[in-house]
Parts: C-alpha cells; structure tokens; sequence
C-alpha cells in the first residue's frame, strides 16, 4: 500500500473511531511503527489529526475545505474539480472525474452527493446523471486516465467526434476508471 493509501486509510478508521493507538494502526496497515509515525507526521501537519499519549485522535474538519485532492493531493480547484458531499455533510474534493471516481468507489457508503461540472458549459450537476468521457484527444495535464464530464450524452459524442474517446455513464465509468488503473497511480500515462 502507497503512504498516500495509508494515510487516507488511517483517516477512514479515525473518522468512524474517534481515536487510535499508533500499534493498532500498524497492525491494521501491517507495517512498523516508525512507517506509521512517518505517515501521521503529514496528518499532523495538515491539522487532520491530534498526536495523544496513547496514538492519534481525528480532528473535525473546518468549514474551510481543503484546496488538495482528496485521493491524489493535487491542486483541486480548477473547473475540472468534483466534489463529493458526504453523509456527515462535510465536502471533499478531487482535481478531477477520474479521482472523483476512484474515491467515490471507496467511501460510496459515505457519499449523499457527488457535484461536477459539465466540460463545456460549466454548469454544475450531478455526476450520478452525466455522461464521462474517456481518453479524448485533448490535453489537459489531469490524472491518467483523463476523463471529461457532460450533462448530456448528446454533448459527449458531439465532442467524442472530434476528439475521440469512449463514453460511459456514471456507474460504468466507476468500473471503466477502476479496469484500467489496476493499482497504478494517477500520474501514470495510460492508453
């Protein structure tokens, strides 16, 4: 597991736990203690956890959202963000569709929304009813697979005529992403 992996399953555990002994976070990771400790020191830098006597205690995000993606920690806040608003209410955001689909999968049971914003408008909707675009013919320095999102599937293909790529709808696209990453990381060119 990759300490960025490690790190947000530490997150998920403290999140439902509250509070965590750092020797039961390396017997759950399967590492040693000092992995741990280097995995917590960003944590705690990033004000995300509490250092105790006895391990770590979550701390409750702000109202301020972090600017960082929540699955691959780059720069969020561009047009191709997503944001997943979960159960708790509290936000988490992507840099783009394809880690909003990759962390969806991971905490779904979490997640009430899951906001975007359609590639060429830029009107907000729900990823649940957009269509995804795959691997077009386009640029834009985003995560690999790249993937681009639209409100209609008629705007997709209209688009997929000029620059390629394989259309999917929301569920498919979760299976898609997930097919072709097979554990590589994000910033790996995939075609």
């Amino acid at each position: 597991m990759l300490p960025l992996e490690r790190k947000q399953q530490i997150l998920t555990w403290l999140e439902e736990e509250e509070m965590l002994r750092i020797t039961e976070i390396g017997k759950r990771l399967n590492v040693s203690a000092m992995t741990v400790y280097r995995d917590l020191k960003q944590l705690i830098d990033e004000q995300k956890v509490i250092k105790t006597s006895n391990g770590v205690m979550y701390t409750p995000e702000s109202d301020v959202s972090s600017k960082n993606c929540s699955y691959c920690n780059k720069h969020s806040n561009t047009r191709l963000s997503v944001q997943l608003v979960k159960v708790n209410n509290r936000v988490e955001h992507t840099c783009c569709a394809h880690c909003a689909l990759l962390r969806y999968q991971d905490i779904e049971n979490k997640v009430s929304q899951i906001i975007c914003y359609d590639f060429l408008k830029e009107t907000t909707i729900s990823a649940k009813i957009a269509t995804f675009l795959f691997n077009a013919d386009i640029q834009l320095n985003h995560c690999q697979p790249q993937v681009l999102i639209f409100e209609s599937i008629k705007q997709a293909k209209q688009f997929q005529l000029g620059f390629g790529g394989d259309i999917y709808q929301f569920k498919d696209a979760i299976e898609k992403v997930n097919q072709v990453m097979e554990g590589k990381s994000c910033h790996t060119s995939i075609i």
